[in-house]
């Protein structure tokens, strides 16, 4: 495998994932961001096993072992099913530029972590280019003034949610790579960490006893659906597959930057697409960013 195969992959997810919450924003819009939540880790679920069955043989990996089935079950759980429900929880106390602010520490959270767990250790040179990449995103998040905290009175909680959100990303990274240990297939790993995390997901729904409201809020604008599936597949089905690949390749702590980039990806979307105006605060950040980019990959 080439040496650059983890840094490539995780810039192929965030332009998936780039894709994937521009096609959420509009289902979220029609249906609420909890139905596509719930939505899009069961349609991933389902899709993937097909994909596995196609491709591998077999609708389960049942011959992993049962610690694979422990650190990538626990993966998807923490990191898919709470992390995702932490963050969109985020976004309606303190709307998505805070939210995608607190997500800039994943890498560094992710860094650590990696470090005190695997053993990872990154160069100087990889650190500098952390530092610019968070950097510049920082900078663009903060630069996009739109969509501000939905209540103030919940702005302390949705601070920590964010911050649970961008740690439940970061446990999850972790977790995975320790059960992705060798040549486990990637695509083998995504759909264990998707098929329990859509099973957590339903579950508490059932417990919730809000499976009949999600259902009646799509039959109420079935449009919702293409948008939802467009995002499924560019997120936790391409999006998370890639991003399992890149971890196996690389350190986690580069691969965690690399993925967050796509604050500075969506801009020029936001631009055409929904006619936001972009800063020079933005533009500079997109520079910087990419400044660190070609440090990660040089290194």
């Amino acid at each position: 495998m080439p040496a650059s195969l983890g840094e490539l992959a995780a810039l192929a997810t965030a332009l998936c994932w780039t894709a994937s919450s521009t096609f959420f924003t509009f289902g979220a819009r029609q249906v609420g961001s909890v139905v596509v939540n719930r939505l899009r880790l069961l349609i991933a679920a389902v899709l993937l096993v097909v994909l596995h069955v196609l491709t591998l043989g077999s609708a389960l990996p049942l011959d992993a072992e049962p610690e694979r089935w422990l650190w990538l079950g626990l993966s998807g759980i923490i990191g898919l099913t709470f992390g995702d429900a932490f963050l969109f929880q985020a976004y309606l106390w303190i709307g998505p530029r805070l939210s995608m602010l607190m997500m800039s520490f994943v890498p560094v959270i992710s860094t650590f972590l990696a470090w005190a767990t695997l053993g990872e250790q990154l160069t100087a040179l990889q650190w500098a280019g952390v530092g610019l990449t968070v950097g510049g995103i920082a900078a663009v998040v903060l630069e996009r003034r739109n969509g501000g905290a939905a209540s103030p009175h919940n702005y302390r909680r949705g601070l920590l949610f964010g911050m649970g959100a961008a740690v439940g990303q970061a446990v999850g990274l972790v977790l995975a790579k320790r059960g992705l240990g060798g040549d486990f297939p990637a695509l083998s790993a995504n759909v264990i960490r998707m098929v329990t995390a859509a099973a957590a997901m339903w579950a508490f729904t059932v417990a919730r006893r809000q499976v009949g409201a999600t259902l009646r809020r799509v039959r109420a604008a079935p449009r919702s659906l293409r948008p939802i599936l467009g995002g499924t597949i560019f997120g936790p089905v391409i999006g998370v597959w890639l991003s399992l690949i890149s971890i196996q390749w690389t350190h986690i702590g580069v691969a965690s930057t690399l993925m967050a980039l796509p604050p500075v990806f969506l801009l020029p979307i936001a631009r055409l697409v929904f006619k936001e105006s972009i800063g020079w605060l933005a533009v500079v950040g997109t520079l910087v960013a990419m400044a660190g980019v070609a440090l990660l990959l040089l290194s």
